[in-house]
């Protein structure tokens, strides 16, 4: 009676002690000397059963032999331990030595001292775990009563380790439960990222300050796809770090990189050092000169179109661990999106830029007056640029237009163009002595915001307004020598940079240029590029003055005295002979210009049917022209000269406005500065 009221008092104190073991573990290194208080043995051994292998783990707690003290291991079902699982009874043997049933492993505990054998299941009213084995140097150590107590001790021990199961299986829950947590608070916090960020480098800065204490990382970039190049351009770097062998802006070929094989894959691509090793390229060489070790690089793929790719990669880590690919794809996919909203919004920023520009052109085209119909004539030389144009203008070569101010260069431009397959598209003209020589450039190619003090937004330039269109540069001879080779190669390469930016910009443009100078003088004398020359001068086109097509006099004042005689509501329907004589005699040094301005005046004097002509103004003209021939100057230098002094004169030395000199004279404001400077022209004292 007292043994057994030791046992069950031991049992108790087992069962309180195993019971605040929650880690399996500690539990099996207390659970042999704490079973020592309740039951006598020199080998113990707890067998549990594992259902996905349908077999037994042996975890060996106490043994007469050093060499059995290993580490758990697998034992067969077809064992006392297994027989017991499955009968769910006991099995107890006095003389090993004597067992026929598990003759191998009674044979093998008797060499090591093993006499008596007792095996108990080890079960809890929910479950069966496996079998507590018991084992003794003495021969027929366990009694019925040591029998039913080692199944008391086993159900304890059971239960203990039930609840030890149950406890890591909860706190492996509560683990993955903080996890996905933090997963889902990471996307969370890149979900708002990607729709609150449109700068992509805004973008993988919040990104990879997010990302960092989930997926540890020195390096992240994200870089955008060219396929036409087939290059992967480096957009944003996050790289405190860097060495400065990676950097944005750097172009990387999507054949030998890594990144390359995850577009072309289109699958992530987890790369460790040796990996790098193997491409032998140099963006391999680059990635191993920063010392990166091992990288994640993942396609950026939206609507089946690949946008570019993600990297992360670390200085430290030999190898990314796997479980961090599912996180980092579905972080792709939201930068995906990022990517496409950025992009498309950037399109919608160009987009509007140009319609802006656009507008601003079509309603410059309203108020010109000028178009194809208007190209007055019948004489022999003015046909001759007629078919000149009729046989360019389908074409998408250069045209070079050349002649006299006045004479009519952009309407050939226009003609050149509305004759073309472009014709649907803009026509788009920049006069270059029109504009500043430091804001030049950034008319012609664009800037970004940022770019030059004063840059306050992103501009479209004329290049890529004119994009499939049709690009007029009047006063080419203008352009500065130091902008002439950037000219030249969107015109031989068709792409560019705007001011502030690295992003190359291709563009499919047909150039029409003008110019009353003389180029190739201006080649000559180190003015203009001889290669820029040379591929603007591909067809050209020379317009004779108004002085050489004098058949065309009669034509052009007709038409323009009815032209005018509609917009001022004149009944004029008739030029008197002597009127029209007196006109075609005359060199008109301004050319056409000067005769359309100089009918205009005449239609507002007119007061009935007859157009008046002033004809004392004209020979005070042409008497003019005659002095100056006969002094022996340069006849239509100095007649010009002569002209555009008299009309500043009578205009109170106002270039620009309705009554200033550049109107009086048919010219623009700005051709007028330029010929007066030429001429030599400065306003007297």
């Amino acid at each position: 009676m007292d043994r057994l009221h030791s046992q069950y008092q031991a049992l108790l104190e087992i069962s309180e002690a195993i019971a605040s073991h929650r880690e399996l573990d500690q539990l099996f290194s207390e659970l042999a000397p704490r079973l020592h208080r309740v039951v006598q043995f020199d080998f113990a051994n707890l067998l549990l059963y594992d259902p996905e292998r349908k077999a037994l783990n042996s975890h060996v707690l106490e043994t007469p032999d050093p060499a059995y003290a290993c580490a758990p291991g697998e034992c067969p079902m077809e064992t006392p331990g297994g027989w017991v699982w499955q009968t769910q009874q006991p099995w107890v043997v006095s003389r090993l030595a004597e067992d026929s049933k598990f003759p191998e492993l009674s044979r093998w505990l008797s060499d090591r001292g093993v006499q008596s054998l007792c095996v108990v299941p080890a079960t809890t009213a929910l479950r069966n775990l496996g079998a507590l084995a018991f084992g003794s140097r003495h021969e027929a150590a366990y009694t019925e009563g040591d029998v039913v107590f080692l199944q008391q001790v086993a159900r304890q021990v059971a239960v203990a380790i039930d609840n030890a199961h149950n406890y890591a299986e909860a706190q492996s829950v509560h683990k993955q439960l903080e996890e996905e947590r933090d997963r889902l608070s990471l996307l969370l916090e890149v979900n708002n990222t990607v729709v609150s960020v449109l700068d992509l480098h805004e973008l993988l800065k919040a990104v990879s300050d997010s990302l960092r204490h989930l997926v540890p990382h020195e390096y992240a970039s994200l870089s955008l796809y060219d396929a036409e190049s087939q290059t992967l351009q480096i957009h944003a770097l996050d790289f405190p770090v860097s060495k400065g062998m990676l950097q944005e802006g750097l172009a990387i070929p999507v054949e030998g990189s890594p990144t390359g094989r995850a577009i072309q894959t289109r699958k992530p691509v987890l790369i460790a050092r040796s990996d790098i090793e193997q491409f032998g390229s140099d963006i391999a060489r680059r990635i191993l000169g920063e010392g990166l070790k091992s990288a994640y690089c993942l396609p950026l793929i939206s609507h089946d179109r690949p946008l570019g790719t993600l990297v992360v990669a670390s200085l430290t880590q030999e190898v990314f661990p796997e479980k961090d690919a599912q996180l980092l794809q579905h972080v792709a996919n939201q930068i995906a999106i990022a990517v496409e909203n950025s992009l498309a919004f950037r399109q919608v920023v160009d987009r509007a830029n140009k319609l802006s520009e656009e507008k601003l052109y079509l309603q410059d085209e309203i108020r010109t007056e000028y178009n194809f119909e208007e190209i007055i004539g019948e004489s022999a030389a003015l046909k001759k640029v007629l078919d000149q144009i009729q046989t360019v203008a389908p074409t998408d070569s250069t045209v070079l237009v050349q002649g006299e101010t006045g004479t009519g260069k952009e309407l050939i431009a226009r003609a050149i163009h509305h004759l073309s397959t472009r014709s649907e598209r803009t026509l788009v003209k920049v006069n270059c002595a029109a504009i500043p020589t430091g804001l030049l450039e950034s008319e012609l190619f664009g800037h970004e915001k940022g770019a030059f003090t004063g840059a306050i937004a992103q501009r479209v330039g004329r290049f890529e307004l004119a994009h499939r269109g049709t690009l007029f540069l009047d006063e080419v001879g203008d352009i500065p020598l130091e902008l002439q080779p950037k000219l030249l190669r969107v015109l031989q390469e068709q792409e560019f940079e705007r001011l502030g930016s690295s992003r190359t910009v291709h563009v499919d443009v047909r150039l029409v240029a003008a110019t009353n100078a003389d180029l190739a003088q201006k080649v000559a004398d180190g003015q203009f590029r001889a290669d820029l020359y040379y591929r603007l001068n591909v067809f050209p086109v020379t317009i004779p003055p108004l002085r050489e097509r004098r058949e065309d006099i009669p034509l052009l004042v007709r038409y323009f005295a009815q032209k005018y005689a509609r917009r001022m509501k004149r009944p004029i329907d008739n030029v008197p002979v002597k009127a029209m004589t007196a006109l075609s005699e005359y060199h008109w040094p301004g050319n056409v210009r000067e005769l359309e301005n100089f009918i205009e005046r005449a239609v507002i004097l007119s007061r009935g049917a007859e157009l008046q002509i002033p004809l004392a103004e004209l020979k005070q003209r042409t008497n003019r022209h005659s002095s100056a021939a006969s002094n022996g100057f340069a006849t239509l230098e100095n007649a010009e000269r002569e002209h555009i002094v008299r009309a500043l004169g009578e205009s109170k030395w106002v270039i620009g406005g309705a009554a200033g000199a550049a109107n009086r004279l048919g010219m623009k404001r700005t051709t007028l500065q330029s010929r007066m400077r030429k001429l030599g022209i400065t306003r007297p004292i």
